[in-house]
């Protein structure tokens, strides 16, 4: 569904991504860890058409999609959850879901029933149905982290990217979040996660890739990779602490 080849990225003239290369199938949970300044959100950016390539592909569905400006993505069918939750502060939780949907209301996508999936998101969402009506930049950190999520679902999306969901985000919100993607991937969602908790991450994911230094130093069923000494002492053993 969403395959990327080779890719190259970089920010003025330091390359962060050298080539690296990841395969997110249809109806899968894909998991990118790794430390800080690994390339993760640089993937991510490159992908959604917040940053362009400088070589290599990427390809939604088969279309190349490669270094298209980043609403044209999103025409197509990948949404993006950015990390540092992006919301539109002075405008209703209602109002931010329904932008969501926005390529679907200018018949620039399929436009489905957008009701309904508005009130599916509220269900899968009840902290946001419970604040639908009050501005977004009212909510705490936890509920704004959660309305960018809902507004990527709300696309109606082939592919989401979510990026850092848990950061910053109390305990009990994170284990709430990581419910609601597990009900996204058993609903179907294809996605393809960055996530500073690769434990969690790797409970919840079909495949993992570790990223080191803008390279793809492993990868494999998300099973195998929780009991890989390597990636156990690197990510998940107490090594990681901060």
């Amino acid at each position: 569904m969403l395959s990327i080849h080779n890719l190259h990225a970089s920010y003025g003239k330091v390359e962060v991504l050298h080539g690296i290369s990841l395969e997110v199938p249809q109806g899968r949970l894909v998991t990118l860890i790794g430390s800080n300044g690994a390339g993760k959100t640089t993937t991510m950016r490159a992908v959604s058409g917040m940053i362009r390539p400088r070589a290599g592909t990427v390809t939604l569905g088969g279309r190349d999609i490669t270094g298209l400006d980043a609403h044209r993505i999103a025409r197509a069918g990948l949404a993006h959850s950015p990390e540092g939750r992006r919301v539109f502060a002075t405008m209703s939780v209602t109002d931010n879901l329904l932008l969501g949907a926005f390529p679907r209301l200018t018949g620039k996508r399929a436009r489905g029933d957008v009701a309904h999936d508005l009130e599916r998101a509220l269900e899968l969402f009840p902290r946001l149905k419970e604040r639908r009506e009050q501005l977004a930049g009212t909510l705490s950190g936890g509920e704004q982290q959660m309305l960018a999520m809902a507004r990527a679902v709300m696309l109606n999306p082939d592919v989401v990217l979510l990026d850092e969901p848990s950061m910053g985000l109390a305990p009990i919100l994170v284990d709430e979040v990581f419910r609601i993607i597990a009900r996204l991937k058993a609903d179907g969602v294809t996605m393809l996660l960055v996530e500073q908790f690769a434990q969690a991450a790797l409970e919840v994911a079909d495949y993992g890739y570790v990223l080191e230094n803008g390279r793809i130093a492993v990868h494999g069923p998300a099973h195998q990779l929780k009991t890989d000494p390597k990636v156990v002492a690197a990510y998940l053993g107490g090594s990681h602490a901060h």
